[in-house]
């Protein structure tokens, strides 16, 4: 195997473990007058609310609801140990003070990672905009046609970019795009091989996580040089284009050799290299991925980015994700959709190749109207400039006596320092605020990006030349500045209306603010969704995610330029730990698929440690989410369903009797508690001692940790292995479908094999990188930290106590009309209910779908549909929505049942009614007839406060099934929409 160079860190830098303690202490110990009760502002219900609604449930406190709800034998004896809490104002001047310690420096460091200018009408108006950011995967597409038409143009720009014929809505980042692209290419090639070629060439990063996936499936990993090392048995080879190095190949002849064999070849590109060079479509390539972070996206330490994933039309039902597609609604007009949903791992569970379910939409938006504001050409004309400045600089270079390793790159440069220290070159860099990456102690990385002047190249031509005075000017250099591109692009791209036209800040402006007017956020009204916690994302914890001291730190940045970051880092990972109850925390996790991943990791390292390798059964509840099988797959694992008994617990004597018979294979047990049913499920402590009995650990979901905080712990239960959605509990907002976060938190005898990184120290013991940066996404961990700082110990506990009174109040206000499925021992709920509309499947033929329509023209989004029981709908209000908002939502879902009522007697037609025909549309009310047996009045307005403030659906409902047997996941020429 053919070893590479870390990525740098030179070696006078501090580790993370010197940042002092100091540096903290002076930091928390400053304070400033509370201005405001943050926790007030949060929590919807208001006091005197909160005791009526305990009122309307018979209770006489808040305290009684949780003694009636949550199993005394885990309660939480104690306040959680956290700093008190601050206002917005104090809070954000804390963080300023920690911001401070990050040192904004000129990165040229590339891998993957640059520089760029994020338009000021993208920033405010996608960004930092609650209309987008607020809301949720567009799973109810008739209310999110808004991102839909935004993705469908990220997939357009990815399609015409690198020449392939369909692209997803985004991945996580680059390194798991390419580690999708693997698992894919396995699952399809038919010669039977196991060993998957690697390019020494791809960026380090991209080479761990590769070999984190490719370990628990039995893939062989070859790295080598793609024009010597061709190993005969490969099902699939990965290229980087251009290579990290900045050297741009020819690939074709490669490629032509993989397919001899049947192999799959995936081409990692940068898109914006591909305005100027041969697409991967068209050298052959099957599959093509990479990061869109250059098309304005800041780079936040890391993330969170928008990967891309595209790929040949005959494996449309093998791309990991989601997609896009074009269909047409009820009234034939054309509408978007998530297309071939028989992909997704909710559905295909342990079959699943791929636990993604979700995409990073607030960011592919953001990338692709950069697109759409430049256009085709003015993306041409960065990249051209870009090039033109690197081709002065490696000429200047030149004339100061160093060598280019490569005579054809695009924006990168590795100089090669031949007798010239590299010790003076990096001090010349510090006192100048500008970081290189460093290959070896004889060669350096220079990258540049958009943000790159005729000035720069002038400081870092001083830095190699260790004077201010050159032997030349610029303009000597300009004057005589040839390409050097190799494989230079013909074929046209961004042809699409939507790319040019769009291209004054009056024109994007009002586009940005029509398609936002199509989507329902939290701007308009509650989203009740069951096991998606979407609460406030308050204002102040989202301002910092855009200051300059977060948002322009290259994720390999020395760490003594990072000092603010760790601090943030290590008091983000002391105040979870103490929530959690665990030893250990890993922020590297990007999503809650990758938290589940990498905590199923973290235990099947812990068995081979003790030479217990051959433990590889996951038991997992029938009940579960669809990531939890297939999380397990992907770390090799065989999953063994668990029943659940007739109140939705785990079925104790089946867990039993499984966990006996695989007692010698038994790696892990993985429970979602309160459980996916809603419900705390008494005999939690009882599992987690079964499971250990057997030699397992017990892996615990945190998608429902919104229901234990303060309350309980998950280390205190017994679990060993936690996730949390941060963009579910901590407040970091869903954007559409992304981004999240899903960090692990361990017990003990864990901590040593949390996930590693090449960036930064690694043990023996540890899993590999899991996520192409050391913490994951971790410009949007202020989010989080910014919450937990602003609530406090008392104020996260009485979120959790009115996040469960509000779940309760919903559950007896809709029992008369809608059956609660599952409760608890005293008759209570945990944060979630289930209402059960098979009954009304029997007597009016409504479906579930139906009513979600219906609830559309009330002004809501629909809970969560058929899941985790077919024909019902799980309710989740959390703590953030006031009394009058769960009343309104209440009063809409009886008003249905009331319409139901008119269908069951026989005074609405069972298939021309207000529940079959929903959502309405204005165009539908206002053209043509009116041949309804119902009147206009009641389709449009059927409650008061749709006279007030109406959200009208773009669309009619969308008919997916036409969409799938016409699958197009590119933009429709204009007049399409005529």
């Amino acid at each position: 195997m053919v070893s590479y160079p870390p990525i740098p860190q030179s070696s006078h830098e501090p580790i993370i473990s010197e940042i002092t303690s100091k540096i903290t202490s002076e930091i928390t110990s400053q304070s400033t007058p509370q201005l405001t009760n943050f926790p007030e502002r949060h929590i919807g219900p208001d006091s005197q609310e909160i005791q009526q609604m305990l009122e309307v449930l018979g209770l006489e406190t808040l305290d009684s609801l949780i003694d009636h709800t949550v199993p005394p034998g885990i309660r939480l004896q104690k306040k959680l140990k956290l700093p008190p809490a601050q206002s917005e104002y104090s809070a954000l001047n804390k963080l300023k003070q920690i911001a401070a310690k990050n040192q904004v420096c000129r990165s040229y460091i590339g891998t993957g990672y640059y520089d760029c200018i994020t338009p000021p009408v993208i920033q405010r108006n996608i960004l930092e905009n609650p209309g987008w950011y607020t809301a949720y995967t567009p799973y109810q597409p008739e209310i999110a046609q808004g991102r839909l038409e935004a993705l469908l143009n990220f997939q357009t720009m990815i399609i015409d970019l690198t020449g392939l014929e369909i692209a997803n809505a985004s991945l996580l980042d680059e390194a798991t795009a390419a580690a999708e692209a693997m698992s894919l290419s396995y699952g399809v090639c038919k010669n039977q091989a196991h060993a998957y070629f690697v390019s020494d060439n791809c960026h380090p990063q991209t080479i761990e996580v590769l070999k984190t996936r490719a370990q628990p499936l039995g893939i062989e990993i070859i790295i080598g040089d793609h024009r010597q090392d061709f190993t005969q048995g490969i099902f699939g080879a990965v290229l980087q284009y251009p290579a990290t190095d900045g050297t741009i190949y020819d690939y074709r002849a490669f490629i032509e050799k993989a397919h001899a064999q049947g192999a799959l070849v995936t081409v990692v590109a940068d898109p914006l290299s591909l305005t100027l060079l041969t697409p991967p479509g068209e050298l052959g390539a099957d599959i093509a991925v990479g990061s869109t972070q250059r098309f304005g996206i800041p780079l936040g330490f890391g993330g969170p980015h928008a990967a891309y994933f595209a790929t040949k039309e005959q494996y449309k039902r093998q791309v990991p994700g989601r997609i896009v597609g074009v269909s047409k609604d009820a009234h034939g007009h054309p509408a978007l959709r998530l297309a071939l949903q028989t992909r997704e791992q909710h559905i295909r569970r342990e079959k699943a190749t791929s636990n993604i379910c979700t995409a990073q939409v607030l960011l592919a938006v953001m990338a692709s109207m950069y697109a759409v504001y430049h256009g085709g050409d003015g993306i041409k004309n960065i990249a051209c400039n870009i090039h033109q400045l690197t081709v002065i600089l490696a000429a200047g270079l030149k004339r100061l006596g160093y060598r280019i390793s490569s005579e054809y790159f695009f924006d990168t440069l590795r100089v090669e320092l031949a007798t010239q220290s590299i010790t003076p070159i990096l001090q010349a860099c510090q006192e100048r605020k500008i970081n290189l990456r460093v290959f070896d102690p004889t060669s350096v990385g220079i990258s540049l990006d958009e943000t790159t002047t005729p000035e720069d190249l002038i400081d870092l031509w001083q830095i190699f030349a260790l004077t201010d005075d050159l032997p030349f000017t610029i303009e000597e250099l300009t004057s005589d500045s040839r390409s050097h591109l190799l494989l230079e692009r013909t074929s046209s791209y961004l042809t699409h209306p939507v790319f040019n036209r769009y291209h004054s800040e009056t024109e994007l402006l009002r586009y940005l603010h029509q398609l936002e007017t199509k989507d329902l956020s939290l701007t308009t009204s509650m989203i009740p969704l069951g096991s998606c916690t979407m609460k406030l994302n308050a204002t102040a914890e989202m301002i910092p995610v855009s200051w300059e001291e977060f948002a322009k730190i290259h994720p390999f940045a020395p760490v003594s330029q990072t000092r603010g970051y760790q601090i943030l880092f290590q008091q983000l990972e002391s105040w979870l730990a103490e929530i959690t109850g665990f030893a250990g925390i890993s922020l590297q996790p990007n999503a809650g698929s990758q938290g589940e991943y990498t905590g199923l990791l973290v235990i099947r390292q812990y068995h081979h440690s003790r030479g217990e390798g051959h433990r590889n059964i996951c038991l997992i509840p029938e009940s579960a989410h669809g990531t939890n099988p297939a999380s397990a797959v992907m770390c090799g694992m065989k999953v063994i369903p668990v029943a659940c008994d007739a109140v939705g617990n785990i079925d104790l004597d089946d867990l039993q009797t499984k966990a006996a018979k695989h007692s010698h294979q038994l790696a892990a047990l993985m429970v979602t508690y309160p459980s996916t049913h809603g419900v705390f499920e008494e005999g939690i402590q009882e599992i987690c001692a079964l499971v250990h009995h057997h030699g397992g650990q017990v892996y615990m979901d945190g998608a429902n940790m919104n229901a234990q905080v303060g309350i309980c712990r998950p280390g205190d239960i017994g679990a060993d292995v936690c996730h949390l959605n941060l963009h579910k509990t901590f407040c970091i907002p869903h954007g559409g479908g992304g981004p999240g976060m899903g960090p692990i938190g361990v017990a003990q005898h864990l901590v040593p094999f949390l996930p590693g990184h090449p960036v930064i120290p690694s043990g023996d013991t540890q899993i590999g990188a899991v996520a192409a940066a050391p913490w994951g996404s971790a410009s949007i961990l202020v989010i989080s930290w910014m919450y937990i700082t602003m609530m406090g110990s008392e104020g996260l506990t009485q979120a959790t106590k009115v996040a469960i009174l509000n779940a309760n109040y919903i559950a007896h206000r809709l029992k008369s009309y809608y059956p609660v499925l599952y409760k608890g021992k005293n008759d209570f709920v945990a944060h979630e209910c289930i209402l059960d509309l098979r009954g009304v499947k029997k007597s009016a033929h409504i479906e579930v779908d139906d009513i979600a329509k219906r609830l559309i023209d009330y002004g809501f989004h629909a809970p969560t549909v058929s899941w985790p029981v077919a024909g019902t709908m799980m309710v989740e209000p959390t703590e953030s929505e006031s009394r009058a908002e769960l009343d309104r939502f209440c009063e809409a879902l009886i008003a249905i049942r009331g319409e139901i009522s008119a269908i069951e007697s026989g005074q609405m037609d069972l298939q021309d009614n207000l529940l079959k025909n929903a959502p309405h549309t204005a165009h539908s009310l206002i053209a043509g007839a009116w041949s309804h047996g119902y009147s206009r009045e009641q389709a449009a307005y059927p409650a008061p406060w749709t006279r007030e403030y109406k959200f009208w659906p773009s669309v009619g409902r969308v008919d997916s099934a036409f969409g799938d047997r016409h699958f197009v996941c590119a933009c429709l020429p204009m007049d399409a929409y005529q």
